[in-house]
């Protein structure tokens, strides 16, 4: 029997320090003071903040680390552009390249104590080689991490009469989520079927929806209302997810007001993707430029479930990152002017609780009786992990440490020959 002890540990919104006890790769107590017993494996916390696992509940797995491979580059910025980038490279792709790439991103995913991740999956490709090689290597992974497959339709379901049939093909070879694009498709009218065909789909299927929704900054792009309406038809809300909605920055006040309203009512999840979205909206705008993010504080002061995606990691769309979704919480905290008391503490809810709602998981949080996953921060407050951009020190899997973080240390040098060492 495996035993792990995590001693004096600092849990969100909870009184004091905690010790915890992990059995067999499940939480089996928590508690002020656990007594260590023989063979038990001892981690001091000393007060740091100790959270569930981390959470990227959008990524595409099957296009990161490209950009340094492409031949041609994104020269305008855009997100137009960049999909007829990815359209020309992935031709080339080979499930040999797209798993190492993944693998590599997932190492680096552990690292920042991320343990639970959604990723998309282009299904317009008639050999559907990244919905099958996400497949694999979701099962490849299962040991380090969690990961839900999407069926996407990267460019639109009626755009060519065989992607549709592709995207059932995607669902019987054992996809988790079901998505869409409809502001890809060519007409209104078309991305209206778009939204229903998807939740036509997976209501079929009993599959999750996650639908990269009204990502331009056109106002005219107003998809994300058709998803509202059929979630309150239907009751899928809850398992219903829309992804970037970066359309809605654009929205007139009334008709935004209007609508948050019927997402709120629709219990529908929503992600807001602050790397890409910082980069490729607006670029027609000239001065003065807008932000180009979704109303993430408006739909949080309406009770909404908004959670934050990395989206891209060094890709055609956007050539950065490194798997951090503190990061993100970061550039999200400027980019949406949420630096409010409450709002940095919604932004740590946006990478842990939020996201794994949005996952529809169950087995998650620190809690007797759930599954030992959990992180250990370099830093005592969600404040300061977002702040400083902190380390994970302990990454814990089943109860087991799968990653151990040194954090730097920095040592001045004075005239007086005194060496200082110090945290920020």
């Amino acid at each position: 029997m495996s035993t792990l002890l995590i001693k004096n540990a600092k849990l969100r919104y909870e009184e004091g320090l905690k010790d915890i006890l992990i059995e067999n790769g499940k939480f089996k107590e928590i508690a002020k003071a656990i007594s260590e017993k023989p063979g038990t494996e001892v981690i001091d916390a000393a007060g740091s903040l100790v959270t569930p696992p981390i959470v990227d509940p959008h990524v595409h797995l099957d296009a990161v680390l490209v950009s340094g491979l492409l031949t041609r580059k994104n020269e305008t910025g855009t997100l137009l552009e960049a999909i007829d980038i990815w359209s020309d490279w992935k031709v080339g792709l080979t499930k040999k390249m797209l798993k190492e790439n993944a693998r590599r991103v997932i190492d680096w995913y552990i690292a920042n104590g991320v343990l639970r991740v959604r990723t998309h999956a282009d299904c317009t490709d008639p050999t559907l080689l990244t919905v099958e090689s996400l497949l694999e290597f979701k099962e490849d992974v299962k040991d380090l991490i969690d990961i839900q497959v999407v069926a996407f339709p990267q460019n639109g379901i009626l755009t060519d009469p065989q992607n549709i049939d592709l995207l059932k093909k995607s669902i019987e070879m054992g996809v988790d989520v079901i998505g869409g694009a409809p502001h890809i498709e060519y007409t209104r009218e078309d991305g209206v079927k778009d939204v229903e065909m998807v939740y036509d789909l997976a209501e079929k299927h009993d599959k999750l929806i996650d639908i990269h929704i009204d990502e331009t900054g056109d106002p005219h792009s107003r998809f994300v209302e058709v998803m509202a309406k059929e979630s309150i038809n239907r009751n899928m809300g809850e398992r219903s997810t829309a992804s970037h909605t970066t359309a809605m920055h654009n929205y007139n006040n009334d008709y935004a007001y209007k609508l948050i309203g019927n997402i709120a009512k629709a219990k529908l999840n929503m992600i807001t993707n602050p790397f890409d979205n910082a980069v490729l909206q607006n670029r027609m705008d000239g001065y003065p430029r807008k932000r180009g993010l979704t109303r993430v504080d408006e739909m949080l002061a309406r009770g909404i479930n908004v959670s934050i995606g990395h989206d891209s990691i060094m890709d055609p769309w956007y050539s950065m990152g490194k798997g951090s979704m503190v990061q993100a919480a970061f550039l999200l905290l400027h980019m949406g002017q949420l630096n409010g008391a409450t709002q940095v503490q919604q932004l740590f809810d946006m990478i842990t609780h939020s996201s794994a709602k949005t996952m529809n998981l169950d087995d998650y949080g620190i809690k007797e009786g759930n599954t030992a996953d959990m992180v250990i921060f370099d830093a005592k407050t969600e404040d300061d992990i977002i702040r400083l951009q902190s380390e994970c020190t302990h990454v814990i899997r089943k109860g087991k440490v799968i990653c151990r973080t040194t954090p730097a240390k920095r040592q001045l040098e004075y005239d007086t020959g005194k060496h200082v060492d110090f945290k920020i």
